[in-house]
Order: structure tokens, then sequence, then C-alpha cells
């Protein structure tokens, strides 16, 4: 098989296995997002109906005079965040995100990031660590303690712990 044929096929399995979690409502319509070598593209989409809701790309003139240039990480925030602001008019909240066969990184996560972030919410932040975690000591600290109350009872004649 031609290279090219098989680097599609396997775009188009990955997408699939994207799409298949996502679906897009009214309420949260899905933000599907594409990108070439010098734009990028996003577009909010109710699949119950099959309508795109609102569309936004780096060729847009509201973007280009922001950024001249459409392939890089500035313009997929500005992308982002102008899909944010056109999403808002439009009385929505939340969207799901598509982000098809590009691995969440780079534009994408820009894009997605810089929108999340002018109030769409479509990604869901890293949780925090847990405050007990954080309180406690850590292992390394148990450890050296551990064997300094060893060494004292060693010299002090008394017979270690039995392991628990």
């Amino acid at each position: 098989m031609d290279h090219q044929k098989a680097k599609k096929v396997r775009q188009l399995r990955r997408r699939r296995h994207v799409r298949r979690k996502i679906t897009g409502s009214a309420e949260r319509p899905r933000l599907s997002v594409h990108r070439s070598s010098k734009h990028i593209y996003a577009q909010l989409i109710d699949d119950l109906t099959g309508v795109t809701i609102v569309t936004v790309s780096s060729l847009a003139e509201d973007v280009r005079k922001d950024m001249p240039y459409g392939g890089n990480k500035k313009a997929a925030t500005v992308v982002g965040q102008k899909l944010a602001e056109k999403a808002k008019e439009k009385g929505i909240v939340q969207a799901a995100f598509d982000r098809g066969h590009y691995r969440y990184h780079g534009r994408v996560q820009a894009l997605a990031e810089a929108a999340n972030a002018a109030g769409l919410k479509c990604c869901e932040p890293k949780k925090p660590p847990r405050p007990e975690a954080v309180a406690e000591k850590k292992p390394a600290e148990k450890s050296a303690e551990g064997k300094k109350e060893k060494k004292e009872k060693a010299k002090k004649g008394e017979p270690p712990p039995a392991a628990e």
C-alpha cells in the first residue's frame, strides 16, 4: 500500500476511535479541530441536527489582523479565544472537545486551553494533588527517621521491633 494511503487509513481509524465517544448536542456541541500546515480551523457542531453553530479559523479577517501567520500556537490561541467569544454570544458555555486524529499537544492543546480560559468549558483541567497527600511526610523522611530510631535502640541493647 502507498505510504500516503496507509497514513490516511491510520488517521481515519484514530478519528473514529475519538469520535465514537463524543457526540454534540445543542446544549453541549462538539468542538471539532482541523489543522493544516498554514492554518487552524475550529467549529462547534450540533450532531443531533447536523448543524454547524459557530466556526472560526485563522483565515478569518478578525483573526488575521491579530496574527498574520496562522500555523503556530499564537494563532491557535487567538482562534480559541474568538471561538469562545462567538459561542458566548450564541449562549453556549460547554462543548465536547473533538481533537480528531491529532494528539492533544501543541496547536490543538493551545486552542482548547485558550477556549477554556475564555469561558467555553471544553477540556477538563488536571486534578490538583490531594491535600492529605501533601501534608503527610515523604517516604524518604519516614525511612530516615526509622533508621535513626533503630540505631538508638540497638545502642541501648533493645531488641528490634517485630515486622508487621
